[in-house]
């Protein structure tokens, strides 16, 4: 049996294209970024989910970053 599961990351941002850009970056195969207004939005799919929560993981980690940057860059 086959299993797909699929969730959506959405976070608000001040600076909404420049925190998609840095996360663009580190994408993995199953993981689409994009803009909806102020936010964020990331589908992330798979079929195991140990490497969905792996994926989660560091996309939570990468966003972190990528909001220290894009507020550094800014001022």
């Amino acid at each position: 049996m086959n299993i797909k599961v699929t969730g959506i990351i959405r976070t608000c941002h001040e600076q909404p294209g420049c925190i998609a850009a840095s996360l663009k970056a580190d994408n993995l195969t199953q993981m689409d970024t994009k803009v909806s207004m102020d936010s964020v939005e990331t589908t992330i799919e798979g079929q195991k989910i140990r490497s969905i929560i792996a994926s989660v993981d560091d996309y939570i980690m990468n966003l972190a970053i990528a909001e220290d940057i894009c507020s550094f860059v800014s001022h």
